[in-house]
């Protein structure tokens, strides 16, 4: 529920501290409740998330938000984009106070090509995420809406992050009146 990845936060952080030119890698902070990157805008950097709790979500052409996955340290996002040259697919929003180390594209486009390191971790990024999102959905089938709002509130409670009520429906992918139907079954 809560994406963390250390071995790449540990990579980028040897990266930054080691850098010939101080702009390639910066480190950038984000109040909770601003976005670090932006749906169907062009990604300016690549981002990876050294302290905070971030969500990543898509916003429907019916303006509903889908939430796709809770990110935190080690969390990479516009490598994609940057990758495939398309705007972005989703939205990255700050809960709560974030810094992240802000990569320039050129700079990352060149560790594609030179650094095995990147490369390897990139893989076991996007291999993680994959068996991630087939968890999830089977696991969203499998169990009941009142089990996976309970790992949920867990997560809010362990975390100390507060997730509104429309955030919890777009999470589990159920409307607030089922959320509300689950909330109320949830204290009974």
């Amino acid at each position: 529920m809560l994406r963390t990845n250390q071995s790449f936060l540990a990579y980028i952080e040897e990266l930054y501290n080691t850098q010939p030119r101080k702009e390639d890698i910066l480190l950038r902070t984000f109040p909770k409740g601003r976005r670090l990157l932006s749906q169907n805008e062009a990604s300016t950097k690549v981002m990876l998330i050294k302290e905070g709790i971030t969500k990543c979500f898509f916003t429907e052409e019916n303006d509903k938000e889908y939430i796709v996955e809770f990110l935190s340290k080690g969390e990479i996002v516009g490598e994609i984009e940057v990758i495939r040259s398309i705007p972005c697919l989703c939205s990255i929003e700050a809960m709560t106070d974030v810094s992240a180390y802000a990569i320039s594209i050129p700079y990352f486009k060149s560790l594609l090509q030179t650094n095995l390191a990147l490369n390897n971790l990139l893989i076991d990024v996007f291999a993680e995420r994959i068996v991630n999102t087939s968890s999830r959905a089977s696991y969203q089938q499998l169990y009941t809406t009142e089990h996976n709002l309970s790992k949920l509130l867990a997560l809010q409670s362990k975390q100390e992050i507060r997730l509104s009520k429309e955030e919890m429906a777009a999470y589990l992918g159920i409307t607030i009146r089922s959320l509300n139907r689950a909330l109320k079954a949830a204290t009974n």
